[in-house]
């Protein structure tokens, strides 16, 4: 119902992300029509792996939703390969290995990473995982085709709940991470400048 509403007022892309369990309760084919019902694009379950996702996959694709699937640091490139022929809509990069969360660097081999699997598929490709600043978000966006950002909204969120100005607090970080995104990726789309000896 809350995504009813919502895409009554934008056509942003909207997702779905979670874990299988509740998915499997509810019923995938119930909530596969339910979700395309009420304007849902996509699906990002965490922790279910193309090959266990049959049951998911069918009523998905019946009902219009992408089925989106995780790639990490340590997924060689067969596999890399493998995920990215059975995934739609775009490949999640998780950026570190390990637990969620912001962090104060991010890891130095994204870009190499991101050849890697742009050598399997025209999917675009989100990375997220510890990405909590602008300057972070920035960095990212001129490797990948989007920046996914989770654990530092949710502490603004926590953190402004109180205080009852959580969208100001959200909107702020987003629209700075969005403006040095649209900063960076005009930089690095830029022409090189002529060499002025000729």
């Amino acid at each position: 119902s809350m995504v009813s509403e919502l895409r009554a007022q934008t056509q942003i892309p909207l997702i779905l992300f979670g874990y299988y369990n509740p998915i499997f309760h509810y019923g995938c084919e119930r909530l596969c029509a339910d979700a395309a019902r009420a304007g849902i694009d996509a699906l990002l379950v965490v922790d279910l792996p193309p090959e266990e996702s049959g049951e998911l996959k069918k009523p998905a694709r019946a009902n219009g939703l992408d089925l989106i699937y995780l790639l990490a640091p340590t997924t060689p490139i067969d596999r890399s390969r493998a995920i990215a022929r059975s995934a739609s809509g775009f490949l999640y990069y998780v950026s570190v290995t390990g637990v969620t969360g912001a962090r104060a660097h991010l890891d130095t081999g994204i870009a190499e990473h991101m050849r890697e699997i742009r050598s399997v598929t025209d999917l675009p490709i989100g990375v997220g995982f510890g990405i909590s600043t602008p300057v972070q978000a920035a960095e990212v966006a001129t490797m990948a085709d989007a920046v996914v950002v989770g654990s530092a909204i949710s502490l603004l969120i926590e953190q402004h709940t109180k205080s009852g100005d959580v969208p100001e607090a959200v909107g702020g970080l987003v629209g700075a991470m969005k403006d040095a995104m649209k900063s960076a990726r005009r930089i690095e789309s830029a022409p090189a400048a002529e060499n002025s000896d000729g």
